[in-house]
């Protein structure tokens, strides 16, 4: 049996209940936050940043060498004019800064195995590392160093730490998420799902990050984030891997060969 790698963790669509905690995480770093609201239609057009990130995500795990290639041209391309000097209150930002690729790649990763390992079967040990060593390439096909990637998992979770001790969120970050959370220009069927966007997303952060963010948070409402994992994990085990893995084959197939 080969070893678990991000290959096999990408594809499972419950990963998508991650989404919205990885992005704030990103945006509560100030250097992305505040690239984001200068540079990008990010708030007020969610999906294109979200097909963007899925279809790079799906290309890197389980695209064709020639989807690989494609998808990191685009998201180079896309990145090359993101820049801003800062300000006294505003940090700078390049989103070909390696840090802050490091960073983006990290929330991936983090988010994507915080809602694997609610619903799925544990991981061995060796098996969680296997995957870990793995996610690196959404970073490093960016232009990152390898050796910027932390070397082991209790590496990570150190850095991790580090990291999210400080994140920050000012009123224009805030402003973002919320235009974000909102989704008034997505179609009717993603509004119509927001709600629990937005409950997942809340419930999953750092506890100080949610606060942060303002988000009130309550021990039924911890309950009830359990018992939507609870929910998730029965329809993972009931679900065939077709269903599972279609969200990935879709974008794949939008991705030129």
């Amino acid at each position: 049996m080969h070893p678990r790698t991000l290959a096999d963790v990408a594809p499972e669509a419950v990963l998508l209940a991650g989404a919205g905690r990885a992005v704030l995480l990103q945006l509560a770093n100030p250097a992305v936050g505040h690239g984001v609201a200068d540079h990008s239609s990010f708030a007020t057009d969610p999906l294109k940043r979200l097909h963007g990130t899925l279809s790079y995500i799906y290309a890197l795990s389980n695209g064709t060498p020639a989807q690989r290639r494609s998808m990191q041209r685009q998201v180079q391309r896309a990145h090359l004019p993101v820049k801003a000097a800062g300000t006294p209150r505003t940090p700078a930002y390049d989103a070909s800064d390696p840090q802050l690729q490091l960073w983006v790649a990290a929330t991936l990763y983090e988010s994507a195995l915080q809602i694997y390992d609610a619903v799925f079967p544990a991981l061995s040990a060796s098996e969680a590392e296997s995957v870990y060593q793995s996610y690196a390439i959404l970073g490093t096909a960016l232009g990152m160093p390898a050796d910027l990637w932390p070397r082991t998992r209790a590496d990570f979770a150190a850095y991790w730490a580090k990291q999210v001790d400080q994140l920050s969120v000012d009123l224009t970050v805030r402003g973002v998420a919320a235009e974000l959370l909102a989704a008034r220009q997505a179609p009717w069927g993603i509004r119509v799902l927001m709600p629990l966007a937005r409950f997942l997303t809340a419930g999953q952060l750092p506890p100080t990050v949610r606060d942060m963010y303002g988000f009130a948070w309550s021990p039924r409402k911890e309950q009830l984030l359990n018992v939507c994992f609870r929910i998730m994990a029965l329809l993972v085990t009931i679900a065939p891997k077709a269903i599972r893995h279609a969200p990935m084959r879709f974008y794949l197939r939008r991705i030129p060969d």
